[in-house]
C-alpha cells in the first residue's frame, strides 16, 4: 500500500516546489502587476457626438433618402450648431445646396422651418429656375416674380408667383449648361400659390423677374 506523508512532509515538498519556481513565479506576479497599473492608469476613450453627414456628394435641390446618410461620430468640439442627429429629421428633405461626402448636415443646409423663421405665412419652395445664369443674380431676401412659358412656345407666358421672397440660393455648379439645366432656388410661397408654382415647374421653362 502506498505511504501517505504526514501534513508536515507534504508542507515541506511544497515549499521545495515553490522555492524551485520562484523566479518563473515572480516574473509571472511582475508582470502582473505591470498590467494592473497600465489598465489603472490608461486614459478613458474621449468623448464623441453622432451626428448625420452626407454619405456622398449631393446636389443641390436634392431630395434626401435613407441611403444618402450617414452617422459619424465626432469630437463634441467639432460638431457644428444645428447638426442633425436623426436620420427621421433628414429623410424626404431637400437641400439648399450642393453638400459633400462627409460634410455634417445642418438645418441651414436643408430645406426646413429654419428658413422661414419669422414669416409664418410662407411656405419653403425649392423651384428651378431655367436659365442658371441668372440665378446667381439673386441674393436670399430678394423679391422676385415667376413666369412659367411653354417651352414649345404654344402659349404665352404666365406669371405664377409674384413679389415672393428668396430664401435661399443654394451654390450653382460651375459645370451647369445654363438653360439646359438650370439652377435651383428656395423661394417663400402663400398657400394658394404653391401648387400653381409646382404644377408648372414641371411642365414649363420657369424664368425669375427680379424686383429690388
Amino acid at each position: 500500500m502506498p505511504l501517505t506523508l504526514p501534513v508536515p512532509g507534504r508542507l515541506r515538498r511544497l515549499r521545495r516546489a515553490v522555492l524551485a519556481h520562484r523566479r518563473a513565479l515572480a516574473a509571472l506576479l511582475a508582470a502582473l502587476a505591470v498590467l494592473v497599473t497600465v489598465r489603472a492608469q490608461a486614459a478613458p476613450p474621449p468623448p464623441t457626438s453622432t451626428v448625420l453627414t452626407a454619405a456622398r456628394d449631393l446636389p443641390a435641390g436634392a431630395m434626401l433618402r435613407t441611403a444618402d446618410l450617414a452617422r459619424t461620430p465626432l469630437d463634441p468640439a467639432a460638431v457644428p450648431h444645428g447638426a442633425l442627429t436623426s436620420p427621421a429629421a433628414a429623410v424626404g428633405r431637400t437641400t439648399t445646396g450642393a453638400v459633400r461626402a462627409g460634410e455634417p448636415l445642418t438645418d441651414v443646409r436643408l430645406v426646413t422651418a429654419s428658413v422661414l423663421r419669422g414669416r409664418p405665412d410662407l411656405a419653403a419652395v425649392p423651384v428651378r429656375i431655367g436659365d442658371a445664369a441668372a440665378v446667381r443674380l439673386l441674393r436670399a431676401g430678394d423679391l422676385v416674380d415667376l413666369v412659367a412659358a411653354d417651352p414649345q412656345g404654344r402659349e404665352p407666358a404666365v406669371t405664377v408667383a409674384s413679389g415672393v421672397p428668396v430664401l435661399a440660393v443654394p451654390r450653382v455648379p460651375a459645370q451647369s449648361p445654363g438653360l439646359t439645366t438650370g439652377a435651383l432656388v428656395v423661394v417663400g410661397l402663400p398657400d394658394p400659390s404653391v401648387h400653381a408654382v409646382v404644377q408648372a415647374s414641371v411642365s414649363s421653362f420657369i424664368s425669375v423677374v427680379l424686383r429690388r
